[in-house]
């Protein structure tokens, strides 16, 4: 494994770090206008599915927050890798993770719209 090991110069790592967390704070920024955006005009031109269509953007901007947030974690553990064996199980790690998130999400989101057609179609 001694081959494997590979150094990242402490210049570099902190230039990545602050990369990040730069990054973090764009995407912090990013989400808090979202949300308010979406609060605002979440449904107001759906006519009477706005609670429908807030359900949704609510569900689509978390979904986009946890994943986001996930893959800066997962940078921030590359960052810190001691090895090539290390840097392979953390993507593989992540990989596997977000392939079953996103199934979980996309079941989720799949719910909430069906919910919401079900709705729109009731008779008023």
């Amino acid at each position: 494994m001694s081959g494997n090991q590979f150094e990242i110069p402490k210049e570099m790592r902190s230039m990545a770090e602050a990369s990040l967390e730069q990054a973090r704070k764009a995407f912090d920024t990013f989400i808090s206008s979202a949300q308010q955006t979406a609060a605002a005009f979440g449904g107001a031109s759906l006519g009477g599915s706005g609670d429908a269509a807030k359900e949704i953007s609510a569900k689509a901007i978390a979904f986009a927050e946890k994943n986001v947030q996930t893959s800066l974690a997962y940078a921030q553990q590359l960052i810190h890798a001691k090895d090539l064996t290390e840097v392979m199980r953390l993507h593989t790690e992540y990989v596997q993770g977000q392939m079953r998130a996103l199934a979980e999400q996309a079941s989720e989101m799949g719910q909430v719209v069906t919910r919401a057609a079900m709705d729109a179609a009731k008779p008023k």
